[in-house]
């Protein structure tokens, strides 16, 4: 709190409604806050370090957790090129020992520099003409075939 408060929140001229109201903070604030001035003084109203839970990884953990991401997922043994929050949590787990929830892992990745980034659903290589020939004689027989109550069977489903 400010200092014009500290004063404010310590005068016994107001009720602690009166104080909320003034400066725009809870009835709890305010009793924190006295008794603090209580116990303590004027230093007891000034800010203090709010450390928070103590990181579960270390600094070097997390640069080598970096230099892991950075090589790559396949690299890692994935079988695919692309990182989720899910698999870096199994990275972190197997080369730590530290288990953490997938939407934990997205703010050690946002602290490490890394961003989300989803893949586009157009194909890098796609050929314009055949996909306009599949839209346009192809899909509508498949639409088709779906209205009349018809079934498809893809090659691997049929597979006996």
């Amino acid at each position: 709190m400010e200092a014009a408060q500290d004063d404010f929140v310590v005068s016994e001229r107001f009720s602690p409604e009166q104080i909320c109201e003034a400066i725009d903070v809870g009835r709890r604030s305010i009793f924190y806050c006295v008794g603090r001035y209580k116990n303590f003084g004027i230093d007891g109203l000034q800010e203090r370090e709010h450390p928070g839970r103590p990181k579960r990884l270390e600094e070097e953990q997390l640069e080598r957790l970096a230099e892991i991401l950075d090589s790559g997922p396949v690299a890692y043994g994935f079988s695919s090129g692309i990182w989720t929050c899910s698999r870096v949590a199994h990275v972190i787990q197997n080369e730590f020992g530290v288990s953490y929830h997938e939407d934990h892992v997205r703010k050690i990745l946002h602290q490490l520099g890394f961003s989300v980034q989803r893949p586009t659903k157009k194909l890098a290589q796609a050929d314009m003409k055949w996909k306009q020939k599949w839209l346009r004689h192809t899909y509508p027989g498949l639409k088709k075939l779906q209205r009349e109550g018809g079934v498809l069977l893809f090659q691997d489903e049929a597979a006996f």
